[in-house]
């Protein structure tokens, strides 16, 4: 029963799903706002299906792989939505709840690659941003000498955007957000 989560309240259904339908509460009636006001059997039958339903949607996670993707205590509580247990933790393991706390999630080498792909992407995108510059540069004429100096100005600018983005100071001041996704930065290269 501890799939149950939290509860919709009579409130949330008229307020939200009053949007979807005409007479919500017609659609979520009382036996389904509280299901242990069912007979026993039928809270059961229930309890059931919802344990059913987590395993095959966690499958799927295995089945495409997208597994890997997934942030640490995510991972954890889909190995435990699928097959019951996380190397050999149950999900009410105080181990498998503090994965769930932020300084964790920070200390994790899922979080630390996040950071370095940003770093990446920014060193990259800081460097595409110079070759075009220079790229403006060589195509100046003679005669534009205004533009030349404020075209230098901006390769100055980028390179001063290089040196601190691929920096261990800027990998620090990254720290706390929320990174970049591996899969995107895959995609670019």
């Amino acid at each position: 029963a501890s799939r149950l989560g939290y509860r919709m309240t009579k409130r949330f259904v008229r307020n939200h799903f009053g949007k979807l339908f005409d007479t919500p509460m017609a659609v979520f009636d009382k036996a389904m706002l509280k299901p242990e006001s069912q007979d026993m059997d039928a809270f059961v039958d229930g309890i059931h299906n919802i344990c059913e339903a987590h395993q095959r949607v966690a499958l799927n996670y295995f089945t495409d792989d997208s597994i890997h993707d997934a942030c640490p205590p995510l991972k954890a509580l889909l190995h435990i939505m699928a097959y019951g247990e996380y190397e050999g933790r149950a999900v009410d393991d105080a181990s498998i709840r503090e994965m769930f706390s932020r300084e964790h999630l920070l200390q994790s080498d899922w979080y630390k690659e996040r950071l370095l792909i940003k770093q990446a992407r920014d060193t990259q995108l800081w460097l595409q941003h110079r070759d075009y510059i220079n790229k403006q540069l060589l195509d100046l004429d003679i005669d534009e000498s205004d533009r030349q100096i404020y075209l230098e100005e901006r390769t100055h600018k980028a390179d001063q955007m290089i040196d601190r983005v691929t920096s261990q100071a800027y990998l620090e001041h990254l720290h706390g957000t929320l990174g970049a996704d591996w899969i995107h930065h895959e995609s670019n290269d």
